[in-house]
């Protein structure tokens, strides 16, 4: 198929690129570059550098690439940051995320694959988490996504939009060639392995009096790989909906921090701070829907899997990408 990806350049959306281009997909990477990478695209795919506010490049890229469906990834997603600046938020997600819709229908593409969050259910009533849980985002960027969601709905019903929405937990691990490098990083398994890199002196851990096991947030990661291979199976026909992505598995940060520890051979640091606002205890999704309407199953659901192939990234690009 041919297929439009916005966020390509990202750290999520370069994985799904290159294995939608291995999968013989033709593939238009259309990125501004704030959040992503140059290095990040694959050389294989049509790149133009461009923001989703400019509606005419907009409209040009998505005819010139004649595409079947967009596969949507481009966000602002750092839910500190939207409590200070909500503005931000819901001018991209949501703003920017409409005038791709109306560029989409101008170019009359038929299928819009959503790349959503576990952040727009909030605090779970129960886990593991299941697709038919009430949606209270507690942050503007949960918010912001859940708003989208329903705005897609909107969009399958007036314009007959084919529509596949993926609410996924933490993205983790690397490809060969792909890995994570975000210019503010908030994610722990890369913030942990700069420790044993040398970039950093210690990690740090918020909050060791949750009740878990070992006192820790309890937190779902799923490979970058699964999560792309989710995406493509989304492309086959009639395939609509919305599924969580998960391994249904939880993982504490000291788990986190003790499996890093043994895949780099290093005795890391942790400094422990207090609770951050917000932090639910556990997040843990139930993907069944998924492997069940899609014949989604993760092939890297150890958590051993994910930091391996995270720090054998990280220590070949220890500075990340050069831009």
């Amino acid at each position: 198929m041919k297929v439009f990806v916005t966020g390509g350049a990202g750290y999520i959306g370069s994985v799904y690129v290159e294995e939608a281009l291995n999968a013989g997909h033709q593939v238009t990477v259309f990125d501004n570059l704030s959040e992503g990478h140059a290095g990040a695209v694959d050389p294989r795919a049509t790149f133009v550098q461009a923001d989703l506010g400019e509606e005419v490049k907009l409209v040009q890229a998505l005819q010139r690439s004649q595409a079947e469906v967009i596969v949507h990834f481009a966000a602002n997603a750092l839910v500190g940051e939207s409590m200070s600046d909500p503005g931000k938020y819901f001018g991209n997600n949501v703003g920017n995320g409409v005038k791709l819709l109306e560029a989409a229908v101008a170019a009359r593409v038929r299928k819009f694959v959503f790349s959503s969050t576990c952040a727009t259910y909030g605090p779970p009533e129960r886990v593991p988490m299941t697709e038919d849980l009430p949606q209270r985002p507690i942050n503007p960027y949960g918010e912001s996504k859940l708003m989208f969601e329903k705005i897609l709905g909107w969009y399958r019903q007036i314009h007959g939009l084919e529509v596949v929405i993926f609410r996924y937990f933490n993205a983790a691990g690397a490809s060969s060639k792909f890995g994570e490098h975000h210019r503010r990083e908030s994610h722990l398994i890369p913030n942990v392995l700069k420790v044993a890199l040398g970039l950093a002196s210690h990690c740090e851990i918020y909050g060791t009096d949750y009740p878990t096991p070992d006192g820790t947030c309890v937190r779902d990661y799923i490979h970058i790989i699964d999560l792309a291979q989710a995406h493509l199976l989304a492309l086959g026909p009639g395939r609509q909906g919305f599924f969580n992505l998960g391994n249904g598995d939880g993982y504490s940060v000291r788990e986190v921090i003790q499996m890093c520890e043994k895949i780099t051979g290093t005795k890391l640091q942790a400094l422990e701070k207090p609770r951050r606002p917000g932090d639910p205890p556990r997040l843990v999704a139930a993907a069944d829907k998924a492997k069940r309407e899609l014949g989604w199953k993760p092939k890297f659901a150890q958590l051993e899997d994910i930091v391996r192939t995270a720090w054998e990234w990280h220590r070949k690009h220890p500075q990340g990408y050069s831009d």
